[in-house]
């Protein structure tokens, strides 16, 4: 049983002031709130945003078959199956590649506008993405030169839940971390469902709210396990359709490691290289989709000889 939390809020504006609250929300929840990202992300886009992913998910099915996997995941999966009861999905990848945008919105017929709104809407979450990922490197005392999160690989999901009575106090989403660096989640401001575990491995619900913001497995091990990555899952709790916005910073195309202002005597290094790619097929291949894949990839003398 998951129980009300508040979980740390992010004020956009009120930086440097917030470096040190942001850190610790990273450090002990792996999630927060953002607060204040309307000059960037406006609510009258996002609420068009959600219109237009409620008539795509509205068109044909095989309209929506057309939306093929680029890497595994990524196009669309349909409902409902019998490891997926509740949950339907349309995306692409990469979310900043116009080619593989005009390519989604031509595989799924949509409108001039419906593209304008997408093109739009990732556009703002990209520059969230990159303000954020900045924030993150000065409040841990990284040159924020040397990140380059202007050019990592990235992910944009939608999801509808189709939760019915049968379905109340059933999963839509089992308990999973996120495998790359960042989430910022668009919820539906009128379903909850929505809960995270904290560090005691208790669930809290969160309430529809503004934008929440996941860390993933990637960031954890670029800050060599300073960030938590945060365990969450998707309950259905009301007989309503529930629709979601993902957009993931899956992180740099190459390798992921720790980030070398953060290894010292004091801090010694605790994963071994990596990359998203690779990491994503561990995962699979394990199917360990909670962040305990990450136990593969620790750091000990012997690996340096590998």
């Amino acid at each position: 049983m998951a129980t009300k939390c508040s979980i740390p809020v992010i004020n956009l504006h009120d930086f440097p002031n917030q470096s040190s609250k942001l850190i610790a929300a990273c450090e002990e929840w792996g999630c927060f709130r953002l607060l204040n990202h309307h000059e960037v992300l406006p609510a009258t886009l996002m609420s068009e945003m959600k219109a237009v992913v409620k008539s795509l998910f509205d068109s044909p099915v095989e309209i929506k078959r057309r939306n093929v996997d680029v890497i595994p995941g990524s196009g669309y999966m349909p409902a409902p199956t019998t490891t997926n009861p509740f949950h339907e999905t349309l995306g692409f990848y990469d979310m900043t590649s116009r080619r593989e945008l005009d390519n989604f919105c031509s595989q799924l017929d949509a409108s001039p506008h419906q593209r304008e709104t997408i093109i739009r809407y990732t556009g703002a979450v990209h520059e969230l993405f990159v303000e954020i990922g900045k924030k993150l490197a000065e409040g841990l005392g990284v040159k924020t030169d040397n990140i380059g999160i202007k050019n990592w690989s990235y992910m944009f999901k939608m999801n509808k839940y189709h939760f019915t009575h049968e379905s109340v106090g059933l999963p839509g989403i089992n308990t999973h971390t996120d495998s790359g660096f960042l989430t910022i989640l668009q919820d539906d401001e009128a379903v909850c469902g929505l809960e995270v575990m904290n560090k005691s491995g208790d669930f809290n619900s969160i309430d529809p709210d503004t934008l929440l913001v996941n860390i993933g497995d990637m960031a954890t091990v670029w800050s060599n396990g300073r960030f938590h990555n945060v365990k969450h899952r998707v309950q259905c709790k009301e007989t309503k359709i529930r629709v979601s916005i993902v957009s993931f910073l899956l992180g740099p195309r190459g390798v992921v490691e720790p980030i070398p202002e953060l290894v010292d005597d004091e801090h010694p290094r605790k994963y071994i290289p990596t990359s998203f790619e690779d990491y994503r097929k561990l995962r699979f291949a394990t199917k360990l989709h909670a962040g305990e894949a990450l136990e593969q990839l620790l750091y000990t003398p012997s690996s340096d000889k590998k």
